[in-house]
């Protein structure tokens, strides 16, 4: 019997503009290489931080998803009530995220991923 896996990944979005691109990269792979090495969980390999509103600073949404055989998110569900817009622009930035999918005896399996994004406000240090 498979045993689907919960991975609690806490991403903190930065608040996109485009003039703060190249630090949103900075942040997608400070969090992509903090799970370098694992193999045991759906290890993230490609990130995209959504552009929201800076009216939803502070909120923090629960997505649901299963990462496949291929590492792609499938099924996206938002756990959390918020207004139909943020769930847009959450879910359709998770269905671009890549994953390494978990590995059991050797094998690619899917696994189901709870994800608490919380939004900020970019720093302006």
């Amino acid at each position: 019997m498979n045993t689907t896996r919960k991975l609690m990944l806490v991403l903190s979005v930065v608040l996109l503009a485009a003039p703060m691109a190249h630090a949103a990269l900075s942040l997608e792979r400070t969090y992509i290489e903090s799970y370098h090495g694992r193999s045991d969980i759906p290890v993230p390999i490609k990130v995209v931080s959504p552009a929201v509103e800076p009216g939803y600073a502070g909120t923090v949404v629960e997505l649901v998803f299963t990462v496949d055989q291929t590492g792609a998110p499938q099924n996206i569900e938002v756990r959390t009530p918020v207004d139909y817009e943020l769930a847009r622009v959450l879910t359709n930035a998770v269905q671009r995220w890549r994953f390494t999918p978990e590995l059991r005896n050797g094998h690619a399996q899917a696994a189901r991923v709870v994800l608490p994004i919380r939004i900020v406000e970019e720093s302006t240090d």
